[in-house]
């Protein structure tokens, strides 16, 4: 799994490591690309975002 991410006005596939789904179960592509949404990303009310502490925006997940 990748993820979409919208950073300096180009985006980026960042694969998921391992580490990050320790623990975790999920059903389907969907599950796991909220699991790895609510990991790294905060909710920013004023923009309607997801944004990640580097100040990337998460755009979505593509499933391989």
């Amino acid at each position: 799994m990748d993820l979409i991410i919208l950073q300096d006005g180009l985006y980026h596939l960042v694969p998921i490591t391992a580490e990050l789904l320790v623990g975790e179960t999920w059903e389907d592509c969907f599950d796991l690309c909220n699991i790895v949404r609510k990991k790294l990303a905060l909710y920013n009310e004023e923009i309607n975002k997801y944004v990640l502490k580097d100040g990337a925006f998460f755009f979505g997940c593509i499933c391989k």
